[in-house]
């Protein structure tokens, strides 16, 4: 989850109390999304790993983890027409697979007054420039320490843009077709799987989802599409947003389900939507998919104790989600008891 606490781009020292905190021998971790390359940012302080300086900071962090017996990801990213003038280099306008811009002033956090740039249309010729990127951040990510990647699909940034037919208007190889529309994708997963090997790659996906104008019109070809797709790379897992959370934070009713993206996907699949304890268990109990938590892992750093004790959860605090404070809303949440 983006924690807005990565000052300049770059990892801070305070993250690792955070995810050292939040580390069990044998967990896994994903990491906020780290930038591929100064065009990828859209938001303050949000890390990045396309330079040295930036792979170095995450080195004590990635450590921190190992330590403690964890397994981390660094989740891969590149907010596309989520962004303005101000975080681009030079002024530019940031990239996408439209010139059209985001029409809201509502960003991703739910916060008024958003400014979204008209953004650049990437040429054919360009979109392989980007595809590199990618490769070149994953390459980075291991350098640091890191076990894998997850290729930041969703959430309506850049790749995701691409395979929804709603933003996507192009009318090359990478438009028109459900097969057009997700080959930037594949094409990213295919190099970053040549670069690292597909058993350190995952990818997050948001078919259902509709953020900052980012919809489809057929949300479940789209979802079985990249589900039987990514088969032929052999990554290591799928990680889907459910159908319920169309929007950022609030769960909806939907009779859509992740059920045929489960059956087609030969690797771990990995779902994500506000789960607790018990529909968590349910979940898994059914063999409806494996899990992960944010917001709730987020404010309970021991998490799995609590839930192997069924212990009450500390409540998130939303307003602290995207400061910028090192310690407040971010490692000042408490575990169970003072031995933990």
């Amino acid at each position: 989850m983006t924690r807005f606490r990565s000052y300049n781009f770059v990892a801070q020292t305070h993250a690792i109390m955070y995810y050292s905190q939040r580390t069990t021998k044998g967990g896994f971790l994903i990491s906020e999304d780290s930038g591929i390359s100064d065009t990828a940012q859209g938001y303050p302080h949000t890390p990045g790993i396309w330079r040295k300086d930036q792979m170095e900071a995450w080195k004590p962090i990635v450590k921190a983890v190992h330590e403690k017996g964890g397994v981390f990801f660094c989740q891969l990213w590149h907010a596309g027409r989520v962004s303005n003038y101000s975080f681009q280099p030079n002024g530019n306008p940031p990239v996408s697979c439209t010139d059209k811009p985001i029409q809201t002033d509502v960003d991703l956090r739910g916060y008024d007054g958003a400014i979204f740039s008209p953004p650049h249309r990437l040429t054919v010729e360009e979109i392989p420039l980007v595809v590199d990127d990618f490769r070149v951040a994953a390459k980075h990510a291991i350098e640091a320490g890191f076990d894998g990647v997850e290729i930041h699909a969703a959430n309506g940034y850049l790749i995701d843009r691409f395979m929804k037919d709603q933003v996507n208007d192009r009318t090359d190889e990478y438009g028109g077709s459900l097969e057009n529309r997700c080959r930037f994708p594949l094409e990213i997963v295919e190099a970053m799987a040549q670069e690292i090997g597909p058993q350190r790659v995952g990818i997050r996906l948001s078919p259902y989802a509709d953020y900052s104008e980012c919809g489809n019109s057929n949300s479940d070809a789209l979802g079985l599409y990249m589900a039987e797709a990514l088969n032929k790379y052999n990554i290591l897992y799928c990680h889907v947003i459910e159908p319920r959370m169309i929007t950022p934070f609030e769960k909806h009713i939907t009779k859509n389900s992740l059920l045929p993206m489960r059956n087609a996907f030969k690797g771990t699949f990995i779902v994500a939507g506000g789960y607790n304890r018990d529909d968590g268990n349910e979940v898994i109990t059914r063999g409806g998919a494996d899990l992960g938590f944010g917001r709730s892992l987020l404010a309970n750093p021991d998490l799995l104790r609590r839930f192997e004790l069924n212990s009450v959860l500390n409540k998130y605090d939303r307003n602290t989600f995207y400061t910028h404070d090192p310690v407040v809303g971010y490692t000042d949440y408490p575990f169970l008891d003072t031995n933990s």
